[in-house]
């Protein structure tokens, strides 16, 4: 049976202008179904390749598979959806699956807006993806389909069903992921100029963010054994020569005695000189490691994206961060004192952003000195309590523009066009103050070179207009405010459907609380992170490392 998988190409002008993403997911799916005997297994990154429909009708004619698959985030969704309404056109005996976190949550919309959709994986796909081809290379599709968990389809009456849902990943290392699949040398960290990947460590988070939807999709926190981690590190380096890799986790620092584990098996393999690292975390896991981040820059660790968010308290607070801006500054601090370049995450464009809020996080963001600066746009994932918060407040549902560079959000002081040049005024100010004092003359060697590399990728990416997606919007300036479009489809709704789905999903909220609130005093005396992750999962070494 030969399985196609497809990344849909999909381009926004964020995260890409540093580099081409090795799309990791292809490589776990694929080593779960070669690990049960499915081999004939291929890929097409029609993102990266940025391949027609064309292109990729001619791929699929020539590859005729009995199962094509894709995945979407929110914002690729509708490139997804006709990934596999091609399929359906090119090879229609195909069975047409599409997973990922987007559909997961959004099922019903999904198969509202495209019937051709087969089957939707909800959740973690490995366990389930694999049952489902297990089913098809049994013959048993679709008449078994009500019985493998996760799932969601339309039935033969035309209702949407969801099946009993899957439960996590327990045995993460009994995924051997496939990595032989990417065309490598099409994967390159432009700051560094090296090939780069974005294995995972852990999946889950404790925390609840109320912007994110992370803790929602992986539900339990779950950590990989360090040394199979770096087995695997050690695989990409050696065999497909990547000099830089992203750990795939919201937060691998939070298990603080298997981060200290994995650090010391990089240092003992001597991978820190053939390989240099990054991560996203927390200011509070900075502030709990301040003695450890020199051993951290020493196991390779080079770069650490701070989720600071905020420059105001009150938006700290809503969106559940835990966090202090006094902490923000010093954890930046110390990240520099131990040489790990840091750059701050503000998040901007809610119903309440000012002209005066924005200027704030500017200044904020030149006071704590961070080597480099990015301002998201606030994207109200549709599955995150802070979109069911804001309520009629969202009034823009064409998801292909929810990708943190689009303000999706219109603040109640501006417009669209003002927020977006007053956040394109803070990085210009923020840069190009770093360009001309900051960047060639501080540091030297690798430092120095990394940071020329970052200003190299913005400046890369400013100059095709790819940036922020400014091209496509119009945006040139100060001047073109008024001629910027975002080009929103506003024929886009949620569908009746998952309005309905969401209704319900309110009303078992509302009871759930009810009876919550009935037995407060019932302690049973067991301690759960507030994502679901056990106590065990979330304990410190108090040991220093060696």
């Amino acid at each position: 049976m030969r399985i196609v998988l497809v990344h849909p190409n999909y381009h926004s002008g964020g995260a890409e202008i540093a580099g081409n993403w090795p799309p990791a997911w292809v490589a776990y799916l694929a080593g779960h179904l070669k690990d049960a005997g499915f081999t004939d297994i291929h890929f097409i990154d029609a993102m990266t390749n940025d391949l027609s429909d064309e292109d990729l009708t001619a791929r699929l004619k020539d590859l005729k598979p009995d199962v094509v698959g894709s995945t979407a985030i929110t914002p690729s969704i509708y490139k997804a959806e006709r990934v596999l309404e091609i399929a359906k056109e090119v090879v229609p005996d195909a069975l047409r699956v599409l997973g990922g976190i987007h559909a997961t949550f959004m099922y019903k919309q999904v198969l509202s807006e495209a019937p051709w959709v087969d089957v939707i994986v909800r959740g973690e796909g490995e366990e389930i993806f694999r049952e489902l081809i297990r089913t098809v290379a049994d013959g048993r599709w679709p008449d078994d389909r009500a019985s493998i968990k996760g799932l969601a389809y339309i039935a033969d009456d035309g209702k949407i069903v969801a099946t009993q849902a899957a439960p996590t990943v327990k045995e993460l290392d009994a995924i051997n992921p496939d990595w032989t699949l990417l065309e490598w040398s099409k994967y390159i960290y432009v700051p560094l100029g090296v090939r780069v990947a974005i294995p995972n460590m852990a999946r889950g988070c404790p925390f609840t963010c109320s912007f994110c939807s992370q803790w929602k999709f992986w539900r339990d926190y779950r950590v990989r054994d360090p040394k199979k981690v770096v087995d695997e590190i050690e695989n990409l380096v050696d065999n497909h020569q990547v000099g830089f890799f992203i750990l795939a986790d919201e937060e691998p620092t939070i298990n603080r005695k298997k981060f200290i584990q994995f650090c010391e098996e990089l240092i003992a393999r001597g991978l820190p000189d053939k390989v240099k690292w990054g991560i996203n975390t927390r200011v509070t896991d900075i502030m709990r490691d301040k003695e450890l981040l020199k051993f951290y820059r020493k196991a390779g660790l080079v770069h650490i994206s701070l989720g600071t968010e905020a420059a105001a308290q009150l938006k700290l607070d809503r969106f559940n961060k835990e966090t202090k801006v006094s902490e923000n500054k010093e954890a930046i601090r110390l990240l520099r004192e131990a040489d790990i370049f840091v750059e701050a995450q503000f998040i901007v464009g809610l119903e309440n952003e000012t002209a005066e809020t924005l200027e704030e996080t500017y200044r904020m963001a030149w006071d704590w000195q961070p080597d480099l600066a990015n301002w998201a746009m606030y994207t109200p994932w549709p599955f995150t309590p802070l979109f069911q918060e804001l309520g009629d407040k969202v009034e823009i549902f064409d998801f292909e523009k929810y990708n943190f560079v689009t303000p999706i959000m219109k603040p109640e002081a501006m417009g669209r066009a003002e927020l977006l040049d007053r956040v394109m005024n803070n990085y210009r100010r923020f840069y190009m103050q770093k360009a001309l004092f900051h960047y060639p003359w501080r540091g030297t060697g690798f430092r120095r070179r990394y940071l020329l590399g970052c200003l190299k990728a913005f400046l890369k990416a400013g100059f095709e207009r790819k940036f922020y997606d400014l091209g496509k919007a119009n945006y040139w300036g100060p001047q073109s405010k008024k001629g910027v479009n975002f080009n929103f489809d506003r024929t886009r709704k949620i569908a009746t459907a998952q309005m309905e789905d969401w209704t319900a999903i309110h009303d078992r909220k509302v009871a759930l609380e009810k009876s919550r609130a009935k037995l407060k005093d019932d302690d049973t005396g067991i301690v759960m992170a507030c994502g679901g992750g056990s106590r065990e999962q979330m304990e410190e070494s108090r040991e220093p490392a060696e």
